[in-house]
This record gives C-alpha cells, structure tokens and sequence, in this order.
C-alpha cells in the first residue's frame, strides 16, 4: 500500500505544480504582468513546488535526512540522469553566459552549503546543523541569483519560447481552481508521500536519507525530467542545461534556505559531505565536458558519460547501505 501511495502522490504533486504554475500564470497575465516576469517568478519557483513541499513537510515532521537528502539527490539526478540522458538524445550545446556564470553559480551553491552545514569541520562544535540563520543567507543567495536572472532576460528582452508558450490567459474562474487544486495537490501529495516514503525506508531498513537521495528525489525531479526530454526530442536540447542548472540553484538557495528557516536541519557530515562532493563533480563534469569538445558541446558520448556516473553513484549507495547491514 506504501508503493502505491508514493506512486500516486508523485502523480498528484506533479500535477498540482502543473496546476499551480498554470493558473497563477493565467492570474497574473490577466493583470498585464509581462511574460517574463512570469517566466522568471512564477514557472521558475513552479518547477521546485514539488520539492520545497516535500522539504517543508519532512523537516515539519522532524524528518531531517530525507529533506536534506531530497536536495542533494535532485540535484545529482538532475545533473547526471537528466542531462546525460537528454544529451544522449540530442548533443546539448551550451551557451557561453551558461558556462562563465550559470554553471559557476550550481557550483557556489553547493560550496556555500558546504561551508554553513558544516559546523564540526568549521567551528569545532560537538554537531552539525543548517540554522535558521543559515537559512537566511541561503535565501539571501537565492535573491542575488533572482536578480542576476531577471537582469539577464531583461538585457536578452525574451525568454524562451519553451518558457512562454504555455502562459495563455484562462478564465478567471478556472484560473482560481487551478490554483486551489493545485496546491491542494501540492500539500496533499507532499504530505503522503512524505509519509510513504518514510515507511518505504522503515520496511526497507534504510535510512531516510537514502529514501530521500533516490526514489524522493526522482519523484520530484520528474518534472524537469518531461521538459528537459521534450526539448531535446524538439532539438531545443540546449534549453536542457538552462533548466537543470537554474533548477540546482533554486533547490539549494531556495528550497533548502526556506526549509532551514522554518526548522533548523541536522546535518551529517559523513554521509551529505559525500553527497555535497558529488554535486560538485558533477558540475565540474559538465564544465570539462563542454571545454574538451568542440562548439560548447556535450556530446552523446559524454550524456552516456553523465547517466553512468549517476548510476555508479546509486550502486554506492545500494553497496554502503548492505554494508552497514
């Protein structure tokens, strides 16, 4: 029963961030807000939904790990499962401000989350946690990348059509109940398969950090998922990268500081150290990847590359987690 609840609340909060997104976009097209403000504000922070309200409930519920583990997971699968995989698709080109800045900046994030959780290491303290104050900064970050973005699409004057193409302007009634629905979605989905996932890794005996590193953090992710494959079936594969890096950024800065801020979140150096190194492999990864070839480029080869470093990385998991038993 825990496996089909997971499997729908993955489908209902999915759905709900689809709803969510659609029908504040309606909203606020019907009040002349431009396109990209829109694009910028509300689909940006649509596409986290599912992840910040699993983080809200898991660290409302004391469930510390698999909020933290939901984090680093969605990014590791972003980087390496979706990227890899839509690479393998179609080569992804990347675009010269992605590479200087962009990709700089998923790597900063993952340093400065580094750098706050890690109080042992730091300051000598008998425990490590993410303070509400840590919460803060982080989402002091997450305003500083919010401006450089909005500076960025206001100086290209448009965003993507992939962006812009599903703000249509709805009736205002139908408009008000995708909202409704959607975050009902959003807080019933979240809340059970925050549940779930929780018995899932009890039945299992594993903890819920890897719960949160694996099956939360793909439940979530889905979403860049379905964009990411669709672009890159369309040849758009380039808008790929975009998506995932802003997405990286948006679960440390945003998700992260916010859930920090509500709760403070225990961290584990021994375990999330491991995980906070692989996110920054990764994205250095992607960097050597683009350099090595020719146009800014990641090959097929080097998606295959990207998806079997995620793969490996999820074999260790499975192997440190028999091992401990």
């Amino acid at each position: 029963m825990n496996y089909l609840i997971f499997i729908v609340s993955v489908i209902v909060l999915v759905k709900g961030a689809d709803w969510v997104t659609d029908g504040a976009s309606s909203i606020a097209k019907r009040f002349n807000i431009s396109d990209l403000i829109i694009g910028l504000t509300v689909v940006s922070i649509g596409t986290s939904a599912p992840e910040l309200v699993v983080n809200l409930f898991a660290s409302t519920n004391g469930s510390s790990e698999l909020a933290i583990g939901n984090v680093f997971g969605s990014n590791i699968f972003n980087t390496l499962a979706i990227l890899g995989i839509c690479a393998m698709i179609s080569p992804v080109f990347v675009k010269r401000a992605t590479v200087q800045i962009e990709i700089p900046l998923g790597l900063l994030a993952a340093l400065v989350l580094g750098v706050l959780a890690n109080d042992m290491l730091i300051d000598g303290t008998s425990s490590s946690v993410l303070s509400r104050s840590d919460g803060i900064i982080l989402l002091f970050f997450f305003i500083i990348f919010m401006y450089y973005t909005f500076f960025s699409a206001q100086k290209d004057k448009k965003l993507s059509p992939e962006e812009t193409d599903q703000i249509q302007k709805l009736p205002l009634g139908i408009s008000i109940l995708m909202l409704l629905g959607g975050f009902a979605g959003l807080i019933g989905g979240g809340k059970f398969m925050v549940d779930a996932a929780v018995e899932i890794a009890k039945s299992w005996g594993v903890s819920e950090g890897i719960i949160g590193l694996t099956v939360v953090a793909a439940g979530t992710s889905f979403p860049e998922l379905v964009v990411c494959i669709l672009a890159a079936k369309k040849g758009s594969a380039d808008m790929a990268i975009g998506n995932v890096v802003g997405s990286n950024v948006f679960n440390i800065f945003f998700v992260l500081g916010i859930s920090a801020t509500v709760r403070p979140i225990p961290f584990n150096p021994n375990a999330n150290n491991m995980d906070i190194v692989v996110t920054a492999l990764g994205c250095l990864m992607v960097v050597a990847f683009v350099f090595m070839g020719e146009g800014r480029k990641i090959s097929r080869t080097e998606g295959t590359a990207l998806t079997l470093g995620y793969l490996f990385y999820i074999s260790y998991l499975i192997y440190q987690q028999i091992a401990v038993i």
